[in-house]
């Protein structure tokens, strides 16, 4: 009697440090990022010229997609209306969303800020369940 004792105190205690194991690899799993770009483009020509196809190619090379927004295309639903571009971006991970930034901030820099000027934020994802 003590043996089946002994054997269901160690399928309890299985399933116990599987579901902590489980619960430990979700904790670890790393969830996206995204960027919101409010951008108010003041030359319309020469951002679509020679800061619009940079900071694209940006994006693609840091793994980030684009999801949404462009010239005209937000609409203010509280507070002050929207610059006259917003962008709406997704990365892998908070990690490769600050190696795209690193790269987009020094291009802003250099080309972006004679067309626009730039306000982005950062955003991590939550887990879906």
């Amino acid at each position: 009697m003590k043996s089946n004792y002994k054997i269901a105190a160690a399928v309890i205690a299985s399933f116990v440090l599987g579901a902590g194991a489980v619960n430990v690899l979700h904790a670890q799993a790393k969830l996206p990022a995204y960027v919101v770009a409010e951008i108010d483009v003041k030359d319309q020509d020469g951002y679509a010229k020679d800061f619009l196809p940079k900071a694209q190619a940006n994006i693609k090379e840091s793994g980030g997609k684009y999801l949404g927004g462009g010239a005209n295309k937000a609409i203010s639903l509280e507070g002050s209306p929207p610059p006259n571009r917003v962008v709406l971006l997704q990365f892998a991970d908070m990690d490769a969303l600050k190696a795209f930034n690193v790269k987009q901030m020094k291009l802003e820099a250099e080309v972006g800020n004679k067309y626009a000027s730039f306000r982005a934020v950062g955003i991590e994802g939550v887990e879906q369940k």
